[in-house]
């Protein structure tokens, strides 16, 4: 959730409501409160008592209490990502409250383990905890949580890859399908938490995010953004959906008529469906969609979200707007009930009116950062590394001498979805622990900035950042970390605090970046000329807040602070100590060398900020390839929260270790994998590429069959296949057996460790009407043996799990084909392979005389998708005169003429073949008064015939609905 708002806006008044657990009363013997009944008997119960007024006020995020009946504040979100994270004290200014609670790895690690049953155990875990945080104040901690995230990890450089869980739509679903059932409870008629599944959907970019639209054609919609969705839906493992900020093919999330439909179609229970933070007003505002924003919030009750996150406790403009909709007639009190009664049935199953409050309010505070805890998390961050290579080197000795240098050496750090870590075990402290003896070093360079015009050195004081000193003393001296995308972060050697914007004049405060506002982070720009300038991106939002004043300039007083390009004060960069050499120094004296690099989840990208590259720092990178010149026994751990493009490491580096932020115990787990106290089962949810040249230019290109991205589609070589992983043993797979729906495969350990091995299943389909997956993840287990043990692992695996969306019918299909069946330990590590000759049927040729949906395509150039109305339905523009859109094998009966139904003005050409192949006909559309008029026309075609490919070439200006040739 992205807390949207101006600063004004942080000093906003608070509706004052009843908040004290148990002061509100009311009988206990009315219906609502017996648990003997029906659930739904129970609900309507309580919503005919309620009048509607109440039954209003129970649509905004923070439902007021009711005393006449016994109804408390319920709040609706609370962070809980990778642990009990932050809420919001709505009484105390709308403060950001943070959870100092057990925090696991970041979702992509959790997923990373390839674990469903341990995943369930930490949202076990999380869930006690937030019970445990309620119980202390439930008007801050609410048990509806905001997690998981299951939005698929297209594009690694999406700013919030860390909060997803793969790039693999199933993947993704079975992990979030754990961990919501986790936070859930096993009680079959009550929650211990209510999750809910964000974002949908077709969400992977924050650059613009409300105003950017994902042009998402129906095959990529139906077999990826959606389905892990669906999965967790099926599995009863969520109790709703947060919608979206970005448009999906034109029309708002928020407003994406799925809420209503294919979504709650998708479970067999009620769901509450809550909007993302500030949304509701997008809609009005950023995005312009609706006039006022009475029209917004019916349309968004009736696409399907009962819930307004919005305004804080203030229910008022939300109340107002929707009295103003049903005064109106845009929408009824039965559109009201519908919503209420969906907010109102988490309650009941959160045991809210029971008179014994549920079988799970007993948890109390105490469970918080329980010693169980604390050893669930260092098992799950053991689990979670990955081992990306070994020569040999692992697993350590314990004893001798290590050199531990690096950046994130000795600094654990959080995220914005992360809680504040009750105690923090790094990685030098758990190589502390094995070692006879460590040395270290940050591998940071340590400079001075010098004015070029005064000669003046960059002084951090006690108060703001000035040109104060005449020599680099330690009030002017800075250690610079490179954290990737050029973004660097100035520590002040003189107090230990980064330099930082601070709403004014530069000032050293900030322990770390940190916060909404990350206000800490530089571009040293070299000039060419032997001088530097320091671009600020501390606050590049996609506001643009400073958008021509964002580079460091001297104002009169002395004091750094914001000017333009053409201003910024010319420095001269004086290293007065080279990180890199010292710590290759001190590497060289040890018998083995810990190179620990990676990102800070703060910095280069992060909710609202996307990468444009994955590489390490450039000092990061320089720092490895001294490291292991000076020590050949060098390992690199990695700590990050994405891919990252570490091709001369790959090469040159005896080993590498890949953890997410995992943690107060990363040090623990990652030691423990290092030493071989715990053989490495952890697998890559992502592919890696070598560079960003293997993905599309455009982060917003989500047509992920069109792009070939993801190990679905790409055809190119990656660094790590997804689902890879090394182990301390080897694995020997035997010849499988597929038959009767099952896939059977011995798997034997032929190594001398016992270890976890994570068997794939993949199929690929040889033959299609339509471009498939080069090959698809289907299905996988994790499984434990000893030296010499061997077990037989069997997959389920039924014609109808290999449906696929067939375009020109909207519905799935099962094709006859033959299906390769891959058994291996990644996707680009296949042991085993079968067949499987698949009876199903054949789609037929298209027939174009009857309506056809233009978005129902086979193949385009440039065509953009668009609402069809603001309701439902969705069309097909053209961006540029070019543009086309195709239909393949179509059976054509020698028709003569064209019919379309469009809206705006141009015209539409019919060609055959190919986009400049021989034109049939052009259809003109004159204006129709507005982009959601529409109009049918006609136009006469030249004669043909037979089974061909159509192609239309919409002109930019118009909206194609349907057509046919008749």
């Amino acid at each position: 959730m992205r807390l949207r708002r101006g600063l004004a806006a942080l000093a906003a008044a608070v509706l004052v409501l009843p908040v004290a657990p148990g002061a509100a009363q009311a009988d206990p013997a009315l219906p609502f409160r017996d648990p003997g009944l029906p659930l739904a008997a129970r609900l309507d119960d309580l919503l005919g008592r309620l009048t509607l007024d109440e039954r209003i006020s129970l649509l905004h995020q923070y439902q007021p209490a009711i005393p006449r009946l016994g109804l408390n504040v319920f709040k609706a979100g609370t962070e809980a990502l990778h642990g009990v994270a932050w809420s919001n004290d709505y009484h105390n200014n709308s403060a950001k409250v943070d959870a100092t609670a057990t925090v696991f790895p970041q979702a992509v690690g959790l997923a990373s383990t390839w674990d469903p049953a341990l995943i369930t155990r930490v949202g076990d875990a999380v869930g006690d905890e937030l019970r445990g945080f309620h119980a202390q104040d439930p008007t801050i901690w609410g048990l509806n949580a905001w997690a998981p995230v299951v939005n698929p990890l297209r594009d690694p450089r999406w700013g919030r890859n860390e909060e997803g869980y793969s790039e693999d739509p199933l993947l993704s679903g079975v992990i979030a399908t754990a961990y919501g059932d986790g936070l859930q409870g096993d009680d079959p008629d009550h929650l211990k938490v209510a999750p809910t599944l964000k974002h949908y959907a077709a969400y992977n970019n924050e650059t613009l995010r409300d105003r950017t639209s994902s042009n998402v054609p129906q095959r990529v919609l139906n077999e990826y953004d959606r389905k892990p969705f669906e999965i967790a839906l099926r599995n009863d493992a969520a109790t709703g959906v947060m919608a979206a900020y970005n448009l999906i093919n034109g029309r708002p999330a928020t407003v994406d008529p799925d809420l209503g439909t294919l979504v709650r179609d998708w479970s067999r229970r009620r769901l509450f469906n809550v909007s993302d933070a500030w949304a509701p007003t997008n809609l009005t505002g950023s995005q312009a969609y609706y006039a006022t924003q009475a029209e917004a919030n019916a349309a968004t009750l009736e696409a399907g979200l009962d819930s307004f996150t919005v305004d804080d406790t203030n229910a008022v403009p939300t109340v107002t707007a929707i009295k103003d909709a049903l005064a109106q007639g845009l929408i009824t009190e039965a559109d009201v009930d519908e919503s209420a009664g969906n907010a109102l049935s988490i309650r009941f199953r959160l045991g809210e009116f029971d008179p014994d409050g549920g079988p799970y309010a007993g948890i109390s505070p105490s469970v918080i950062d329980s010693p169980a805890h604390r050893a669930l998390a260092r098992e799950t961050a053991a689990e979670a590394a990955v081992l990306l290579k070994n020569n040999g080197i692992l697993p350590l000795q314990p004893g001798g001498s290590v050199a531990v240098v690096g950046p994130t050496a000795d600094k654990l750090y959080s995220d914005w979805y992360g809680g504040q870590l009750p105690y923090r075990v790094s990685i030098l402290d758990g190589i502390t622990e094995r070692a006879s003896t460590v040395s270290t070093g940050t591998g940071a360079d340590r400079i001075a900035l010098k004015d070029v015009a005064t000669g003046r050195y960059v002084t951090a004081g006690s108060g703001s950042v000035s040109l104060t000193a005449t020599t680099a003393s330690t009030a002017a001296q800075f250690d610079t970390v490179d954290w990737g995308d050029g973004v660097s972060t100035l520590r002040s050697v003189a107090n230990g605090r980064l330099v930082g914007y601070g709403w004014g004049p530069f000032v050293t405060q900030a322990t770390d970046p940190a916060g909404w506002f990350v206000q800490e982070q530089f571009k040293i720009e070299d000039q060419g000329d032997g001088t530097v300038v320091l671009h600020y991106v501390g606050y590049e939002t996609q506001e643009s807040w400073f958008p021509d004043t964002d580079y460091v300039t001297v104002g009169a007083d002395g004091n750094l602070t914001l000017g333009t390009a053409s201003a910024a004060t010319r420095f001269t960069r004086e290293v007065l100590v080279d990180g890199v050499a010292r710590a290759a120094a001190t590497a060289k004296k040890a018998q083995t060398a810990v190179v620990v690099v990676g990102t800070d989840p703060f910095v280069a990208g992060r909710e609202v900020h996307d990468r444009t590259g994955l590489g390490l720092g450039a000092r990061q990178e320089a720092l490895i390839k001294a490291v292991r010149a000076a020590n050949p026994r060098t390992v690199v751990v990695l700590q990050s929260s994405y891919p990252q493009t570490i091709n001369w490491a790959q090469r040159h580096v005896p080993g590498i270790l890949w953890t997410t932020h995992a943690g107060a115990e990363t040090g623990h787990a990652v030691a423990d994998v290092l030493y071989g106290d715990v053989n490495p089962s952890g697998r890559l949810t992502q592919t890696w590429p070598r560079s960003t040249a293997q993905l599309p230019d455009d982060l917003l290109r989500y047509d992920i069959i069109k792009t070939g991205q993801t190990y679905l589609y790409n055809r190119s070589t990656p660094l790590y296949a997804f689902g890879h992983g090394l182990s301390y043993t080897t694995f020997r797979y035997g010849v499988p057996s597929v038959r009767d729906g099952r896939v059977s495969v011995t798997i034997t350990n032929a190594g001398r460790r016992a270890g976890d091995e994570v068997v794939q299943l993949y199929t690929h389909q040889r033959t299609s009407r339509d471009a498939t997956a080069i090959r698809q993840l289907r299905d996988f287990q994790k499984i434990h043996l000893n030296p010499g043990q061997s077990t037989t692992v069997t997959f389920t695996l039924e014609p109808s799990d290999l449906a696929r969306w067939d375009q020109t019918r909207q519905r799935r299909v099962v094709e006859t084909a033959v299906h390769d069946i891959l058994l291996g330990a990644s996707s680009g590590d296949i042991r085993q392979r079968a067949t499987w000759a698949v009876r199903g049927e054949t789609i037929p040729a298209r027939d174009l005389s009857r309506p056809t949906r233009a978005e129902t395509f086979d193949d385009y150039s440039g065509a953009r998708l668009l609402d069809e109305t603001k309701a439902r339905g969705t069309v097909v523009g053209a961006t540029a005169a070019g543009d086309w859109i195709a239909f393949r094998d179509a059976r054509l009966r020698g028709g003569t003429t064209f019919t379309a139904r469009a809206s705006g003005s141009g015209t539409v050409q019919v060609r055959l073949g190919s986009p400049s192949g021989r034109l049939l006909g052009t259809a003109t559309v004159t204006g129709t008064g507005g982009v959601y008029d529409y109009t049918t026309v006609t136009a006469t075609l030249a004669r043909f015939s037979g089974r061909q490919s159509v192609y239309l070439l919409p002109s930019p200006g118009l909206r194609l609905a349907t057509f046919s040739i008749g």
